[in-house]
């Protein structure tokens, strides 16, 4: 039976995903920037909703993620978290809010566990944020891993292309997942890295890893919320498969919507006082 399906389960914990993983269970993960799309997906059975700094793009139009405050992480995370009863929140950590050391990261992740209610955060990088996320675990805030691909370091590799295809950063990646599991994290999200990797990272690790076109051997796998809904037009890579096509759906609603006002049959007699 399914996580969902239990009825002594009352919120998905970080211990919750560990026992999905020794049991083989998949794990489901989606983003939400919103109260109504948090209600839906708690309401559908999502095991982790991921308020992402991805709010950048899908929702303030930016190229990049890197123009996220926290303060706006915030805001958003407190939004979703109101809207969930099961699903655990996991807040993700900006630019900057973390990566200048120690003592500063502490603060700021305190800081969007206690204003938001979230349930754990979420930090991009491997061996130089190692250090830092066995501090902020050993207080007691869950930290949640992401190597491969990482959003917030775009400048760095210049393209969003595929990460660890060459052997170096392949290994690289691999050692820096055992020193993020060593450090505390509870799961580890692995980004556009070939399946092969994605395979071998999950297999060497006892802690769940989410993938994101990372291949079907992860312990789970995440979506942009609005890439599945078919919301985002532009934005088509490989890995995201298309379960709606909302934005001509949506777009088809607000041409007859225009249609009919202009045309005098919205509204009619039975939708007026």
């Amino acid at each position: 039976m399914s996580v969902q399906g239990k009825e002594n389960i009352k919120h998905v914990t970080t211990k919750v995903l560990s026992v999905m993983k020794q049991k083989g269970e998949k794990i489901t993960m989606l983003t939400a920037y919103d109260y109504l799309t948090a209600k839906f997906l708690d309401a559908a059975g999502i095991e982790v909703i991921l308020v992402g700094d991805s709010l950048g793009n899908v929702i303030q139009g930016h190229e990049t993620t890197l123009p996220v405050t926290l303060e706006e992480m915030i805001y958003h995370t407190k939004i979703v978290k109101r809207a969930v009863k099961k699903a655990i929140v996991v807040g993700d950590m900006t630019f900057m809010s973390y990566q200048v050391g120690v003592k500063e990261a502490i603060t700021n992740c305190g800081r969007i566990m206690k204003e938001s209610g979230c349930d754990a955060v979420k930090m991009e990088g491997g061996d130089y944020i190692a250090e830092t996320i066995r501090r902020v675990v050993e207080i007691g805030i869950p930290v949640m891993g992401h190597l491969g691909l990482t959003p917030q370091s775009i400048n760095k590799f210049g393209s969003y292309k595929t990460r660890g295809i060459e052997k170096e950063e392949a290994d690289k990646i691999y050692k820096d997942s055992l020193l993020l599991q060593k450090a505390g994290c509870f799961a580890i999200v692995l980004e556009k890295i070939p399946a092969t990797l994605g395979t071998k990272i999950s297999r060497a690790l006892k802690i769940p890893t989410i993938g994101i076109g990372a291949g079907p051997d992860c312990d789970g796998q995440v979506l942009v919320t609005h890439d599945m809904l078919g919301l985002i037009e532009e934005f088509k890579p490989r890995f995201v498969r298309r379960y709606a096509n909302m934005a001509e759906d949506t777009k088809d609603a607000f041409k007859k919507y225009i249609r009919d006002v202009k045309q005098n049959k919205f509204p009619n007699q039975k939708e007026s006082y």
